[in-house]
């Protein structure tokens, strides 16, 4: 029979060289860089009903936005690429044959 989870434990582990601070609790777990206060915080509740799953995506999905901005404005780009002459005849066409 498994034990049940009453009170808070945790653990050191290490992450792609990374050290980590692992806190299991009752209500959720928590996972913190070394020597840093904030982390990620996913409660049970949230990861059972998928909800954390999501949001990790959607994190994700933000972070590779971001750092592609970042590396245009690093080129010198402060706006994304305007489209060709050609996209803007056939948007023109296509516009067209719906009136």
């Amino acid at each position: 029979m498994p034990t049940v989870l009453d009170k808070t434990l945790k653990r050191a582990l290490s992450v792609k060289g990374e050290a980590y601070v692992l806190t299991i609790s009752p209500q959720g777990f928590t996972l913190i860089p070394r020597g840093k206060r904030k982390g990620r915080v996913i409660l049970w509740s949230e990861f059972v009903s998928g909800e954390a799953a999501l949001a990790t995506a959607l994190n994700a999905s933000l972070q590779f936005n971001a750092e592609n901005e970042d590396r245009q404005r690093a080129r010198g780009r402060r706006h994304p690429p305007r489209p060709s002459a050609s996209a803007k005849a056939a948007g023109k066409a296509s516009r067209a044959r719906k009136q």
